[in-house]
């Protein structure tokens, strides 16, 4: 398999060439850094291993779920060899060692353990941790394929991918932007020591960090054990998930043949789901949703300019923008059924219960608003310049944001008012009879600000130094945003009940 990617037509064989030459290229940097921390210190070389090693792990269970590649190893087409279950699973795990990534892996395993002899490890411990390292990923990378084509084949998409894929964001970035923003000073700074000292007895980490451990007379056999264990337990469940598919059958449905529903192949089968979906494709793809979505991140920087001219320290003004997104994010479904336009009669005609209805237009927004919180609120606080901040901003985020869904899933049915067309243009704006529109985009903006003033309070005294107003910011908001979110839904869903007939009256009349 791996000699038949080098044939095929040229373009094929050309792009192959070119990845292997940037794996190659990318897997000597990678051991030549390993190489050079001999010369780094213990503390540093641990904390680079660790975090390096967890990553690359982690990378090796995430990789199957977002790429969705179908297996080459996939047991099922090794049914009619005949084989026992027990010998096949041994098997295609060794041959999952054969590979271009897990030979990345292996080069880069060795030159971390000839580094760790350098330090005056036991040349025992750096092969251990190479054999328990590889292995890990190796049985890692074949069960989480397993799982794939388990669960997740015939749901396979664009828009699945896509999900796990900002899923990874939100994880990645904040935590990227936080490392980024740590002062060395010759030492490593005491944030990553405990958080070494924390994977250092995970699985993900576990094999990577004996031998620094080793080094630094820290508790290795602790972490030995843990990774001799992650391989016994990743080597039942291989063994286990190998039986599974050799006695099930594979499901009929394909990419191709499911490929045009869209975020409907990956919503739930319920009425929630469904409106979900529907208001996915939508949010995604109608130019009046869209503006409103690039518009916010505008507005809100905008806010910073009058501030900085007033003489507003920019440590301060850089919290700003941020609870402003979150403000205006949570105020954007306020009016989402008339968006609709006629197509709320499929809501109201096939008698979906209103907290289906609520539950599935908030997810785009969620699906939005999460993702880029996660990214702003780590920038935000870089700016700033006190980490001890983030959990304060994070409380008034999550009150403002939730606080504003909550309103805006009563708002949007008891008190929508006209707007333009699907197909028109979002700047042309249809003429209002009286002063609805102006009303209702003001109690949930204005409303969710008033409910979020105990969490802004709170903001502002961590800004002034008191590190037990952060704390409860975080949890104040937090509780506030979700109960009013919660009472809202359920209001919502009330009304969405009672007052179909004015709904549907109101599309059909706008």
């Amino acid at each position: 398999m791996l000699l038949g990617a080098l044939r095929g037509d040229i373009e094929a064989v050309t792009r192959t060439i070119a990845w292997l030459i940037v794996v190659l290229g990318s897997t000597a940097l990678v051991c030549w850094a390993l190489l050079s921390l001999a010369d780094a210190g213990t503390d540093v070389a641990l904390t680079v291993a660790v975090l390096g090693g967890s990553a690359v792990t982690a990378g090796f269970a995430i990789a199957p779920i977002v790429g969705g590649v179908a297996d080459p190893l996939d047991p099922r087409r090794f049914a009619l060899i005949g084989l026992p279950t027990g010998r096949l699973a041994a098997v295609l795990a060794v041959a999952g060692l054969i590979s271009v990534p897990i030979a990345a892996l292996l080069a880069a395993a060795i030159s971390s353990a000839i580094m760790w002899r350098d330090v005056g490890v036991p040349w025992g411990a750096g092969a251990a941790s190479v054999v328990l390292g590889v292995i890990t990923c190796a049985l890692l990378a074949r069960t989480c394929m397993a799982l794939t084509s388990l669960f997740l084949r015939e749901r396979r998409s664009r828009e699945l991918s896509g999900v796990f894929l900002l899923a990874v964001v939100v994880v990645v970035v904040p935590v990227g932007v936080f490392l980024a923003s740590l002062e060395w000073d010759g030492r490593v700074p005491p944030q990553l020591v405990e958080a070494v000292q924390i994977l250092a007895r995970t699985p993900l980490g576990a094999a990577w960090a004996f031998p620094g451990l080793i080094a630094e007379g820290g508790d290795a056999g602790l972490s030995l054990f843990v990774a001799i264990a992650t391989v016994v337990v990743l080597a039942g469940l291989w063994a286990l998930l190998v039986h599974r598919l050799l006695t099930t059958t594979e499901r009929p449905a394909s990419v191709r043949e499911r490929g045009g529903l869209g975020w409907f192949a990956v919503a739930p089968g319920t009425p929630g789901g469904a409106v979900a979906a529907r208001s996915l494709f939508y949010w995604l793809r109608d130019a009046r949703y869209l503006v409103n979505i690039v518009i916010i991140p505008v507005a809100a920087a905008v806010t910073t300019i009058p501030l900085l001219i007033a003489g507003v320290p920019p440590a301060i003004v850089a919290l700003v923008p941020v609870p402003f997104i979150a403000l205006f994010l949570g105020w954007l479904p306020h009016n989402d059924v008339a968006y609709d336009s006629t197509a709320v009669w499929m809501h109201v005609g096939s008698g979906v219960r209103g907290f289906s209805d609520r539950i599935g237009r908030l997810v785009p927004v969620l699906f939005i608003g999460i993702p880029l919180l996660a990214v702003a609120i780590p920038v935000a606080i870089v700016l700033h310049g006190r980490w001890a901040m983030l959990p304060a901003l994070i409380g008034v985020c999550a009150s403002l944001f939730l606080s504003g869904l909550g309103l805006s899933s009563i708002s949007s049915v008891l008190a929508p008012y006209a707007v333009s067309h699907p197909g028109e243009s979002p700047f042309e704006q249809p003429q209002r009879v009286g002063a609805t529109g102006a009303v209702a985009q003001s109690l949930v903006l204005f409303g969710a600000i008033v409910l979020s003033v105990p969490a802004l309070w709170w903001g502002w005294l961590a800004i002034e130094g008191d590190s037990e107003a952060a704390t409860t910011a975080l949890w104040g908001g937090a509780g506030i945003g979700f109960g009013v979110l919660v009472v809202g839904i359920a209001i919502g869903s009330v009304l969405f009940e009672r007052r179909g007939g004015r709904i549907m009256e109101f599309a059909e009349t706008t």
